[in-house]
């Protein structure tokens, strides 16, 4: 009987330890830099823009290159129909603007355009 409740007693002990660690683990996405060669994208959105296509996908854009695609800058004018999760809303000489990852948006009706700041 003393033995059981020693070993009741470690159990609930190690229980307790491993629920705190879980709590302390942090998980941090860690984006491409420009110029970085993928050869998949997860659920992308193709955006066409002066006649060349870019891919949209977590607020990172690529371009096609045979079949793998480079990271690139957003290009400016280009329209997405939402925005990434996480982006901020800045006011800039009271414009009201959305800024992620360095990439600025301005609404226009129910879409957003890439704009220079």
């Amino acid at each position: 009987m003393k033995r059981m409740k020693t070993l009741l007693v470690i159990v609930a002990f190690l229980g307790t330890i491993l629920a705190a660690q879980a709590q302390r683990r942090t998980v941090v996405k860690v984006y491409p830099k420009y110029g970085t060669v993928v050869t998949t994208i997860s659920s992308p959105t193709i955006v066409v823009h002066n006649s060349n296509n870019f891919y949209y996908a977590d607020g990172v854009w690529y371009k096609p290159r045979g079949r793998k695609y480079v990271v690139c800058a957003a290009p400016r004018g280009v329209v997405v129909n939402t925005l990434p999760r996480g982006s901020k809303v800045v006011y800039v000489n009271g414009r009201r603007l959305y800024k992620y990852r360095g990439v600025w948006y301005k609404r226009a009706g129910r879409q957003y355009v890439v704009v220079t700041v």
